[in-house]
């Protein structure tokens, strides 16, 4: 017979445990959380207090110094160790240390696709100390020449695939720019060419005092995102923001023994500091491939004995509407870490291909807040809670969409929505989570903060999304707002396309938008347009001027034509109606037109091609 305290004891904490079941069923998760976040913020002020300024870079030296002979980065069937990879990148930080090219805090361009020599030139300019703009290869001529000035490049490296691309450009580049080329050979007039050089270069390690850090909140990455006022800005990335986005696997439960495969594009903060920096972390291995295949990702997965994969909601959806296959489930993924995947198209990725942890977060490049979905709640991209808030304080706050602008209320104050209600995110800034903005322009900076939000002298970073949080304090990424919108896992400036449409002599005024499209992520671009007086619409002419001047997926797919454009109270174009009328050439009186690469034109948009386009027999 059991003493009456023991059968006591045991009940109650039957009893609790149902009660914490009940009432806090996210506990244990929140917990193991939070001490994960803990851990690392200590560590990180264990290091500052030692005097020591611990970066990415010097945690990668390190895991080279360690383990030397483990495969860091497998690509087309090359073995990269993490010798390999620093010894490289020493010869690159040697050919411009003896070329005298750089000095500490230059910055450096990259024009690179995704390869290992990415990974070589980052870091080998990085142990010179100086700073790295990623520029995205997808964009072209003039917004490629703006980025390349707007964080005051002292050189230009490009890669061997994309020459024709600087053949473009080079004769509008800046002459002080010096440009490099990852070739033995070239014609192109002022270009140096680096892979003879690099063969002859010393393995050497460069002097340390030439890449130590001196404060963590130093520019470390230029990383360039779609611009309000129609051409990209360059974001600036700290250590402490590579750090962050470096622990973003571990937290997600990854280890050194995993093997991350990297199909997203190394000019984003996803793959180059959550992908490339989380495997220096962990001291993992990473398999790297240069474009994205739905027909060979899982074939690669096999493979490499791949554990952790990372995705955006269109590749999820990619892979969910490739023919289905025996043996879809027999890989070793087990971890999906990423964003922007639809609820239904999670669940059919699941049930399809198997028992995966889907790690969904929400984070922008240069934000100074980050959700990590740490429960696996399908749609949700995070939790928050009581602990969260007193580490990354944020607020969701009534939107007025028509003018597109914060409500504020008679005193002139921000107001909080309700739980369940769509509210436009805000950040607190402050020392602990500072916003350090963009390179240029202070405007730029100055337009992304909000400032007496609920108090005097408070100062908020605009995330631009609407989240919607529920009663179990979860959430849920709404929509975008301003003069942006997302397609094919790209942000698209609205006033970037329409300055590129603009250009044409038969367009008055051009209003861009993004429309939503069933089953797709995101939003696809369309452009409502006015003509100027007594000329016509030459759609051939309009379908080589967008293809010519932007990235593909900056092509509005639709085009409507009007012979007024709506204009708001504060004389900005109406954009909330069209976006709700979308493309439905049933409903819409105005003439409807439809980018048909095939055809190199925009069509007629008739019923006919619109249900093809809402079945999804014509892609887009």
């Amino acid at each position: 017979m059991l003493p009456f305290w023991v059968t006591g004891a045991a009940a109650g904490i039957v009893f609790l445990h149902l009660i914490q079941k009940l009432l806090f069923p996210y506990f244990w998760h929140d917990l193991k959380y939070l001490l994960k976040v803990i851990k690392y913020g200590l560590t990180l002020e264990i290091y500052r207090l030692r005097g020591k300024i611990f970066t990415v870079l010097d945690r990668f030296v390190k895991q080279a110094e360690r383990q030397p002979n483990k495969p860091f980065i497998l690509y087309e069937g090359d073995v990269h160790t993490y010798q390999d990879v620093d010894r490289r990148s020493n010869r690159v930080a040697q050919v411009f240390l003896q070329q005298g090219a750089l000095k500490k805090g230059d910055t450096v361009a990259l024009l690179m696709s995704n390869e290992p020599d990415f990974i070589h030139v980052w870091f080998g300019v990085a142990k010179l100390g100086c700073v790295v703009a990623f520029l995205n290869f997808n964009i072209r001529s003039r917004s490629l020449l703006h980025c390349i000035s707007s964080c005051e490049s002292k050189i230009l490296i490009v890669g061997e695939d994309m020459l024709g691309t600087l053949e473009e450009i080079l004769p509008n580049l800046q002459k002080d720019i010096g440009v490099w080329v990852m070739t033995r050979d070239c014609t192109l007039p002022r270009v140096n060419t680096l892979l003879d050089k690099l063969e002859a270069a010393s393995e050497d390690r460069v002097p340390v005092n030439l890449c130590s850090a001196n404060n963590l909140k130093s520019s470390v990455l230029y990383i360039f995102t779609s611009g309000t006022t129609g051409l990209p800005k360059a974001a600036v990335i700290s250590h402490l923001q590579i750090l962050k986005g470096a622990a973003g696997l571990w937290a997600f439960g990854a280890t050194a023994y995993d093997t991350v495969y990297i199909t997203l594009p190394l000019y984003h903060s996803a793959a180059s500091l959550l992908g490339i920096g989380g495997c220096i972390e962990l001291g993992a291995t990473c398999v790297l491939r240069k474009k994205f295949s739905s027909s060979q990702f899982w074939s690669d997965c096999k493979k490499y004995n791949v554990t952790v994969i990372q995705y955006i909601g269109e590749l999820c959806r990619y892979l969910c509407n490739q023919p289905v296959k025996e043996g879809e489930k027999d890989h070793k993924v087990r971890l999906a870490v990423g964003n922007g995947v639809r609820s239904d198209v999670w669940r059919e990725f699941l049930g399809r291909f198997g028992d995966i942890k889907m790690c969904e977060f929400y984070g922008a490049t240069e934000g100074n807040i980050c959700f990590m979905n740490h429960t696996g709640k399908i749609g949700s991209v995070g939790r928050t809670n009581f602990f969260y808030k007193l580490f990354s304080p944020f607020d969701l706050i009534k939107y007025d969409f028509k003018k597109d602008e914060p409500i504020r209320n008679k005193h002139g104050w921000c107001e909080k929505v309700k739980k369940g209600e769509a509210g436009l995110l805000i950040s607190k800034v402050n020392a602990k989570n500072p916003f350090f903005g963009y390179a240029g322009s202070k405007k730029h900076t100055e337009k992304k903060l909000l400032c007496e939000v609920f108090k005097k002298g408070d100062i908020y970073f605009n995330t631009g999304d609407l989240m919607i949080q529920d009663q179990e304090n979860f959430l849920y990424f709404w929509d975008r707002i301003g003069d942006t919108y997302r397609w094919k896992g790209e942000n698209v400036a609205t006033t970037e396309v329409s300055d590129v449409i603009g250009m044409l002599d038969f367009i008055q005024e051009a209003n861009v938008y993004g429309v939503p499209v069933p089953d797709h992520e995101g939003k696809a671009g369309m452009v409502s347009v006015i003509l100027k007086p007594n000329k016509s619409l030459d759609l051939e002419q309009m379908y080589e001027q967008v293809v010519t001047y932007l990235p593909g997926y900056a092509c509005p797919l639709f085009l409507r034509l009007q012979e007024t454009m709506e204009m708001t109270g504060t004389f900005k174009q109406q954009k909330f109606r069209l976006v709700r009328e979308g493309f439905n050439p049933s409903a819409i009186t105005d003439p409807l037109y439809f980018l048909y690469s095939s055809k190199k034109s925009y069509v007629p948009l008739t019923k006919e091609l619109h249900d093809k386009i809402l079945s999804g027999q014509l892609k887009l």
